[in-house]
């Protein structure tokens, strides 16, 4: 087996019936431009450089809902972006259900995010709050 940092996704526009990817453990962050995968189900992200800084994870966010439609599981632990209170201890399970509120509004069709099922009334708060959920630090 062998592991490669990634830095670039830009080869994979050729695998566009891909249904799984695991980019786990690399440099991505939230300038991250898949290509259009219209069969990627799942797609783990963790222990990488995303985080909530200015308005980019709403872009990205907005970018997987446009290029990955068919996105049912998406987990983000060991990010920033991801507020964890096993990782950072200024965080907590408040915070934690804010941002999935917030993934949840974005990412419509979810069905997992991180190791949680999404639930009905997950599913249901974050129609009508998640756009306001956005998890920020004040400056």
């Amino acid at each position: 087996v062998t592991f490669v940092v990634c830095r670039s996704l830009e080869g994979l526009k050729t695998f566009s019936y891909l249904e799984e990817l695991i980019l786990d453990n690399n440099l991505l962050g939230n300038d991250l431009l898949l290509p259009r995968l219209p069969h990627l189900h799942t797609l783990t992200l963790n222990k990488n450089q995303i985080s909530f800084q200015r308005n980019t994870c709403k872009i990205l966010l907005d970018h997987l809902a446009e290029v990955v439609p068919s996105l049912q599981y998406l987990s983000l632990l060991g990010n920033i972006a991801c507020p964890n209170e096993l990782v950072c201890k200024e965080k907590d399970e408040d915070d934690y259900q804010r941002y999935r509120y917030f993934v949840l509004h974005k990412l419509t069709n979810l069905k997992f995010l991180d190791t949680r099922k999404v639930t009905r009334r997950e599913r249901e708060e974050a129609l009508i709050r998640g756009a306001f959920m956005k998890v920020v630090k004040p400056k």
